[in-house]
């Protein structure tokens, strides 16, 4: 697999990094840590004066000033209301900087532990977060950023793939029979839910989006913040048998609907939620794979076993999004 696009990250030196956050007229100390992030470059600094904070500069190309504004406005809502999320921090009243052809936001430093989603308090405690982000998050609609869909999480990442050919020649066929089945039963997913809300989400919440303290949970990154269904922030805290993602998502919604009613009928949607998300998962690789930092930290997708795993386990999507919901519905 080869791309020759330049780097996006290249001239994303320590010097212009510190050079970029000095020019908000901080001091930094020099001293670099370098955060998990792929999509973003996302970097702790040391400061003379004060706390370590957190730099984010953003992938080139990806969102435009007007998104990434938009999502920084939905996070600073948030924390004004108390709710605990790490909104970018302000500098003469702007949290986009842009400096040597860089965009960068600087956040707090917020420490925590993966929290527990074997515990129902946990998740119940999440949940009433959950339901606190989404009763502002429908209160207005984003304007710049997209939606979550079938054509944008299915699709278009299917085609991207074959039409570049991403894949082994002999599992392209394969796969292309099998990822058509998969939105077959992601259509028929949605078509029984019906007409469900859309809001402003996370969009990426998982357990490493969410960090814990004995104060209980707290958000961060909100880069996928986009529009989409409740479903798409809850279904990531569920796993193990349908037995127990039941239990699980009960505790979840105990405390969600402390501040946000839920419709029940998206749950016909939990399994093409995941669906789609594997299918934008295979192309959002293949499309990173000319950034360095990729293929040293997913060796395993350009060797053929990653999509016989893929159309394995599109192939028990497939199935599973013909089961029934997890709650018996009214």
């Amino acid at each position: 697999m080869t791309h020759d696009a330049t780097p996006p990250f290249a001239g994303l030196t320590p010097d212009a990094l510190l050079d970029a956050v000095e020019s908000l007229g901080l001091r930094a100390s020099g001293s670099l840590l370098a955060l998990n992030s792929y999509e973003n470059r996302v970097y702790q600094l040391g400061m003379e004066d004060g706390p370590p904070l957190v730099a984010k500069f953003y992938r080139p190309g990806r969102w435009s000033d007007a998104q990434i504004l938009e999502e920084h406005a939905f996070s600073l809502q948030l924390a004004e209301r108390e709710i605990p999320v790490v909104p970018p921090l302000l500098f003469d009243g702007a949290s986009l900087h842009q400096h040597g052809g860089f965009r960068f936001a600087l956040f707090a430093r917020r420490g925590g532990r993966v929290p527990e989603l074997g515990d129902s308090r946990t998740l119940e405690w999440i949940g009433r977060f959950l339901g606190r982000i989404h009763a502002l998050g429908q209160v207005a609609d984003y304007a710049q950023r997209p939606a979550l869909d079938i054509d944008s999480f299915g699709v278009e990442p299917v085609h991207y793939l074959l039409a570049n050919n991403l894949l082994p020649p002999d599992l392209c066929e394969v796969y292309r029979g099998v990822a058509a089945q998969a939105l077959d039963g992601v259509r028929r997913c949605f078509d029984r839910a019906g007409t469900v809300r859309q809001l402003r989400l996370h969009g990426d919440c998982h357990n490493g989006n969410m960090l814990w303290t004995d104060d209980g949970p707290h958000f961060v990154d909100f880069d996928d913040s986009r529009m989409g269904p409740a479903l798409q922030d809850l279904w990531m805290l569920l796993s193990g048998s349908r037995e127990e993602q039941s239990a699980q998502l009960a505790d979840v919604l105990a405390g969600y609907e402390d501040f946000c009613d839920f419709n029940v009928r998206e749950l016909h949607l939990l399994e093409g939620l995941r669906t789609l998300r594997l299918l934008h998962y295979s192309a959002w690789l293949a499309r990173r794979w000319h950034d360095p930092a990729f293929p040293a930290a997913f060796p395993w997708f350009a060797q053929p076993r990653f999509w016989e795993e893929q159309i394995l386990s599109l192939r028990e999507q497939i199935a599973l999004m013909d089961e029934p919901p997890l709650w018996r519905l009214p």
